[in-house]
Parts: C-alpha cells; sequence; structure tokens
C-alpha cells in the first residue's frame, strides 16, 4: 500500500514495520479503515445507547470519558458528520474544553448485548449550542425526560471509522428496568450520582493539595505546541480573537453566527507568531532532538520484542470474527 494511502499514524507504522506486521496491517486498513459511514456503520450507530470518548488538550494531555442516552441520541446527519448531545453533568467541561483547544476526538461504540462488535470513529469536531444546531436541523427529536435536554451538540467530521473485533467483547445482558430502577439523568442528588463511592471525599482533609505534574516537552514530535522553544502560549479570557479558525472547536454556527468559546488566537503587535516561530534559532534542532530520542527510545523497547506468527496467517483462518459474513 502507497505510503501517501495508508491510515493511521507514523508511529504505529513504524512499529509494525519492527514487528513484522506491515502486511497483515495494510489488509486490515483495506479492507475495514474508511474514511466515512457506510450503510451497517450508520445503521450501527443509530441504535446504540452509549459510547466512550477520548479527548486531548493542546499538550496531548488525555482524557476518557463516558457517554450514554436513549437509542439513536447520537445523530448521524450524513455519511461523513456525526454529532451527540451534551447533557447537564457535574460541570467540570473536560471534554468540551479539551475540543475548545484541540479538535481531535476517538469514539468507540460497543455492542455488548447484540452483535458484540464495536466501531471506532476518529475525527475533528466542533461545538454548537443547542438552538444553532436546530436551527440547521430541525428534524432533531426533542428528548422528553428534563435530564436528556442538550445544554450543547458536538459535531464530529468523520475521517476515520473502522470495526472493534468481537474476539475480546463480552456478552452481557441489560437488567430489565423493573430491576434496575430509572436513571437519574440530570440529577445533582449526591447519593444517586454514586456518592464518594471511592473515598475520595472522605480522605480530602489528609492528603497534599492536587499538584500537576511538571510539562518537559517530552509529548512532543514536531508539532507546534505552547511549550514549544520560538511559539509563545495562547492565552485565554482577554476577549481578544482573530476571529473563527477552521477546525479549532469553535468555528461558526449552523446559521453563520459565531459560536461561544475561548479566543483561538490573541490579536498581537510586532512579528508574527509564525514569523517568530520561523527565526527562532535552534527550534529545528530542538524538535529534531525529540524526535531522535522518541525513535531511540521505540527502539529500545521494539528490539525486546519477538514478532510471532499470528492466527490470521494461519490456513484454517476463518475471517476476522470468526464469522464468514463479517
Amino acid at each position: 500500500m502507497p505510503q501517501g494511502e495508508r491510515p493511521g499514524s507514523d508511529g504505529e507504522h513504524l512499529v509494525q514495520q519492527r514487528l513484522g506486521t506491515t502486511e497483515r496491517a495494510d489488509r486490515f486498513y483495506r479492507d475495514q479503515v474508511l474514511d466515512h459511514l457506510n450503510a451497517r456503520m450508520q445503521e450501527f450507530v443509530g441504535r446504540q445507547e452509549m459510547f466512550f470518548l477520548s479527548t486531548a488538550d493542546r499538550h496531548g494531555e488525555c482524557d476518557a470519558t463516558f457517554r450514554a442516552g436513549p437509542p439513536g441520541f447520537v445523530q448521524v446527519l450524513d455519511a461523513r458528520t456525526l454529532a451527540y448531545p451534551e447533557y447537564r453533568g457535574n460541570g467540570v467541561m473536560a471534554s468540551i474544553g479539551n475540543i475548545s483547544e484541540n479538535p481531535r476526538l476517538g469514539i468507540l461504540m460497543v455492542d455488548f448485548t447484540r452483535d458484540r462488535i464495536g466501531l471506532h470513529v476518529n475525527g475533528r469536531a466542533r461545538v454548537v449550542m443547542d438552538e444553532e444546531m436546530r436551527a440547521g436541523h430541525p428534524g432533531l427529536p426533542v428528548d422528553p425526560v428534563p435530564g436528556r435536554r442538550a445544554q450543547l451538540w458536538v459535531m464530529v467530521e468523520v475521517e476515520e471509522a473502522y470495526i472493534h473485533c468481537a474476539k475480546h467483547i463480552p456478552h452481557l445482558q441489560k437488567v430489565p428496568p423493573q430491576q434496575r430502577g430509572a436513571r437519574a439523568w440530570g440529577t445533582d442528588d449526591f447519593k444517586r450520582k454514586g456518592g464518594d463511592f471511592f473515598d475520595a471525599a472522605a480522605e480530602a482533609g489528609d492528603r497534599a493539595p492536587f499538584r500537576r505534574p511538571e510539562r518537559k516537552n517530552e509529548h512532543l514530535r514536531g508539532g507546534l505546541h505552547e511549550d514549544t522553544p520560538g511559539e509563545a502560549p495562547a492565552a485565554h479570557g482577554t476577549g481578544q480573537e482573530d476571529g473563527p479558525v477552521p477546525g479549532n472547536g469553535h468555528g461558526s454556527a449552523l446559521d453563520g453566527t459565531a459560536i461561544p468559546g475561548p479566543p483561538s488566537r490573541i490579536a498581537e503587535t510586532g512579528p508574527s507568531s509564525s514569523a517568530r516561530a520561523a527565526d527562532a534559532p535552534g527550534r529545528d534542532d530542538f524538535v529534531g532532538e525529540l524526535n531522535a530520542e522518541f525513535l531511540d527510545r521505540v527502539e529500545r523497547v521494539l528490539a525486546r520484542a519477538q514478532p510471532r506468527r499470528p492466527a490470521e496467517d494461519e490456513p484454517e483462518f476463518r475471517g476476522w470474527f470468526g464469522r464468514r459474513d463479517v
């Protein structure tokens, strides 16, 4: 498969090459990875009641979370666009905050009860207020449950969509509603939200204040980040901005009005940020050293790994999931 047509990251391609799995990976890329949602994927999305969500902030620090709703709460707007509602939660807004800084996200939907299969969706997101969303899509349902009424929507431009295989997915059964009781959508009741299940609040008086680990650029692989020499950090809350930037998590609403959100860049006097980055002495050397260090670490780890013959290459193999129709 030509390099320019291969999905995935440089890192995964390097690992494939070292472990001898490039041919298998290319087969998966060719057969299973799409840049849109086909008909079966759209049907699958339309009946899911939950998914797992991953986002990262501008530093690359990650957050994984869970979203749930009635079947169809994730809306398929077209083959390349999804939208899901943000319900009232604990007020932290971790995922929305990450998207406002870094529009990349990953979604994993898993059907544990019927098909025992999963679907990955990776793409770019932007946040849209509920009223703007409904202006552009008047057919969106209005949920009768107050705690399930969207405050915001996240629209996702699909860049990759592919299967998650069944072999390690447990087969679960849903508990009948009369046995589990009604879910407390949108509640602020401490006990109904789970209380202090992990004793974190009970131990609060005995522990030291939370301290964020110091950032030392170890995540960088050549991108422009706020803590890279030569590029000033983006500040928020000054009220100054150059206007919406496509794909930054703000952009424009469906009717063309600006979506509320922190400014994407700060108006500055003097040389532009790009000019400063280009003129910054030693920046290329700095990034090159980071890349070399990263690759050296990867090679040392992979040198200890021994390639093994995968089950998929055995002559008796009957498909990715043991089913001829997949």
